[in-house]
């Protein structure tokens, strides 16, 4: 029987090795490594996306970037499909994602949040010259484009609609311009950038949401620490100006309220 308790104690130090291992906390090891490593899409305008000469731009990655930097490390993005970046976080792949994730009670059961960092609204968009979806309630029985496990897709589909799974924004704009779906539940600040950049697009907004949406930076369950971390850094951006100066940029207004 000592050959048996002497094999349960080897597994139990294993064991304890590998949860002391897992239990240094994220921000020491970040520090440590001198990088945090930010999971987002690089398909999302103007969050997260790729300008003309291919570098990653965007009011999320300039957030995170600043984030960082505040933190004493460096941002290293990787990129990946909205379906799979929240579940990146498992694998712990990424130390963080921003990329306008939505605070819910859903997600807020399983992964921590940073403070809302920005807060907008869902619009409901079709082809210009759609007369017969003016609201959300005209989308039941209608095909709309949409992140399948987006909180847009979510109230799409609670509105009756039958939705075309897309790997974006620009996707599923592309897919009410030709057609292939009646309308589009999204952003409204994405929204706004688009027709900045395309203001003859035949896209408009036929219906907004009257609750506005807030998104914070997701992180796996019980840091704490580098939640902290985050909100000090997001509190001294928005006082020192910094915060104020993005959100200019890239929307030309404060979007944090």
């Amino acid at each position: 029987m000592k050959w048996l308790k002497s094999l349960l104690v080897a597994g139990l130090m294993q064991v304890a090795a590998v949860s002391a291992a897992h239990a240094q906390a994220d921000l020491d090891r970040i520090k440590a490594d001198g990088v945090l490593k930010i999971g987002t899409e690089g398909t999302y305008a103007p969050f997260t996306y790729h300008d003309a000469s291919g570098a990653l731009v965007g009011f999320d990655v300039e957030i995170g970037r600043e984030i960082a930097k505040r933190i004493g490390v460096k941002a290293e993005f990787l990129e990946g499909k909205w379906d799979g970046l929240i579940a990146g976080l498992d694998a712990r792949r990424y130390d963080a994602v921003i990329n306008q994730v939505g605070i819910t009670e859903a997600r807020k059961a399983k992964y921590d949040f940073s403070d809302p960092y920005i807060t907008s609204r869902a619009v409901l968009i079709v082809k210009g010259d759609n007369s017969a979806i003016k609201s959300f309630a005209n989308l039941k029985g209608k095909k709309s484009a949409q992140s399948l496990t987006s909180n847009f897709g979510k109230l799409a589909e609670a509105s009756g609609a039958q939705l075309v799974g897309t790997d974006g924004f620009d996707q599923s704009i592309q897919l009410v311009l030709n057609g292939r779906a009646d309308a589009t539940v999204n952003d409204s600040l994405s929204f706004l950038d688009f027709k900045k950049h395309k203001p003859d697009a035949n896209v408009k907004i036929a219906a907004t949401q009257d609750n506005a949406d807030q998104s914070g930076i997701i992180v796996r369950k019980g840091e704490a620490k580098l939640v902290s971390a985050i909100n000090e850094a997001l509190t001294a951006m928005k006082a020192d100006g910094t915060y104020a100066t993005i959100s200019q940029k890239y929307f030309g207004a404060d979007v944090s309220k």
